[in-house]
């Protein structure tokens, strides 16, 4: 579905991304752990065509290069950015709804109603607006509407960024469900609840890929992990 080769991103004087590469198969999760500043959200922009980056990037086949942006949304590369980015006038149905121009006509694999049982909260806001919604609640609008365009592989950057314990929780529960169904490349730093979701993943530290493997793996060398995430006991992070 996604591969990576070599790929490097560079702003001005700072080497963000150095040489990394890596691949997401259909019905797989897959995760990208670091600190802030390892280069994570880069390679996500990066494949969405949002950064200039060297490299080579192909998704389903095709490289991105030759695509564009608008072009991967409507080939179902649903890119959910740190922020949440709902539109604050807009209504939660309304903020949904949007999702539907990303489809561009291709077959819709979540209605407005499985979103709606996927995030129950939002079923009693269909009308209130994006700017009296509260973090949790944006974060799940912004899920929300990337579904409803149908995703063939959905990447989330941070998730659980801000989020209260049970909002994560909910988060992640409606994650593993679309996980069925949909490949997720996942950029975190919550990496207790991104290896419980996750299939393989990849350590980042100033750009480079230190640690790789199956979460399980991952898992059972907490204490390697710690030393390049900043954390003192992965599990409390």
């Amino acid at each position: 579905m996604l591969e990576v080769n070599g790929l490097h991103v560079r702003y001005t004087a700072t080497h963000a991304v150095k040489g990394v590469s890596f691949e997401v198969s259909e019905n797989e999760v897959v995760c990208l752990l670091g600190p802030n500043g390892a280069g994570k959200t880069s390679i996500l922009r990066s494949i969405s065509q949002l950064a200039y980056c060297d490299g080579t990037i192909r998704y389903d086949g095709d490289d991105v290069a030759g695509i564009g942006t608008p072009e991967l949304g409507r080939r179902g590369l649903i890119h959910v950015p740190e922020g949440r980015h709902v539109f604050p006038t807009l209504t939660v149905h309304e903020n949904l709804r949007i999702g539907e121009i990303a489809r561009a006509g291709r077959a819709a694999k979540y209605s407005l109603d499985d979103v709606y049982d996927l995030f129950p909260k939002l079923t009693e806001m269909r009308k209130r607006r994006g700017f009296a919604l509260s973090g949790g609640e944006q974060q799940m609008v912004a899920l929300g509407r990337a579904l409803i365009a149908a995703p063939r592989l959905l990447m989330l950057d941070e998730p659980s960024l801000g989020l209260a314990p049970a909002v994560v929780s909910a988060v992640y529960k409606a994650l593993a469900e679309v996980a069925t169904e949909t490949p997720i490349l996942l950029v975190e730093q919550n990496t207790t609840d991104a290896l419980s979701l996750s299939h393989r993943g990849y350590v980042l530290a100033e750009g480079h890929i230190v640690m790789s493997g199956d979460c399980t793996d991952l898992s059972d060398r907490s204490s390697i992990m710690a030393s390049y995430l900043g954390q003192s006991d992965v599990e409390n992070s």
